[in-house]
């Protein structure tokens, strides 16, 4: 999907065939696509697909919704679904790409496990010494595999792989729930549908509903549900051509001037401050609304 109105979206970066079925699952090296770029890959996105950089030996820096960042060896980040990413390697960089769809989340195990919250929220950090050799070993396993769709042994051991990171990072809020209300949001997120839509979607009343975001997230539902409208008009701000009147329409605002009002409101400054993106980051930072 490349648009003007589009930010690049892909399942594997540079391939055409962006939209991909449910199981999707990939794995490559960093340097058999990055090597093919000049070691840079472009700000872009993956629909309904989460990926995990594995950095094993050299550095990268990260860009996540405009917001950089170090990533040296040897380490890992998880990118949520919609989350847009772009990567810069030292040349040489060792590492793996993992490619999952979201629904690998309806792996999880009961409603403690940490699994949907690691990866409908994101992660990163160093991977501790005791897990990189099995961690290595499973990515390596993975490769010999090369799976591209269902396979029970692939997405066995990816499973394996993903919570062996997450065993030595923080997955707040891991309420299954709020995977339904996250992936409910992402779908509807243009047709601002009140409170109770979500809330009958989920078999919930609005109060639960208010309850468990304010518990595991810190804020009500509509507030979560604004941040998210107010990233995604950030996003078409500043990696689309898009006019500002065009972003509005699709974004589901009867009008420019309704939209201009309410990113004034969630950030602090009018939709045309994101034509200027150094000015803009100096005054908007995306942690505001990356998590929901």
């Amino acid at each position: 999907m490349h648009g003007a109105g589009q930010i690049p979206t892909f399942a594997l970066y540079g391939e055409d065939d962006w939209q991909s079925p449910a199981g999707f699952a990939h794995i490559e090296t960093i340097a058999e696509r990055s090597a093919l770029h000049d070691w840079t890959i472009a700000p872009h996105r993956h629909d309904r697909m989460v990926q995990l950089l594995l950095v094993r030996e050299g550095h990268a820096q990260v860009t996540l919704d405009g917001a950089l960042f170090a990533l040296p060896a040897p380490s890992f980040i998880i990118v949520p679904t919609g989350v847009v990413h772009g990567f810069a390697f030292e040349p040489d960089t060792r590492g793996h790409v993992l490619t999952l769809s979201q629904d690998f989340a309806a792996r999880a195990r009961g409603e403690d496990d940490p699994l949907p919250g690691f990866l409908t929220q994101g992660g990163s950090g160093a991977i501790e010494p005791a897990a990189l050799a099995r961690i290595d070993w499973l990515a390596n396993e993975l490769l010999g595999l090369a799976a591209a769709h269902v396979d029970p042994l692939f997405e066995a051991l990816a499973e394996g792989l993903v919570r062996s990171l997450a065993a030595s990072a923080a997955a707040p809020g891991n309420d299954r729930r709020l995977a339904v209300f996250r992936h409910l949001v992402e779908t509807h997120l243009a047709e601002h549908r009140p409170l109770a839509f979500y809330a009958q979607s989920m078999g919930l009343t609005v109060r639960t509903l208010t309850r468990i975001c304010q518990s595991h997230l810190g804020a009500p539902p509509q507030v979560l549900i604004n941040r998210r409208l107010a990233l995604e008009a950030q996003r078409r701000l500043r990696y689309t051509g898009a006019t500002i009147a065009r972003i509005a329409e699709d974004l589901g605002f009867a009008d420019p001037s309704w939209f201009s009002r309410f990113y004034l409101r969630m950030t602090g400054h009018r939709p045309q401050a994101e034509r200027a993106p150094q000015a803009a980051k100096a005054r908007f930072s995306p942690e505001r609304v990356i998590r929901l």
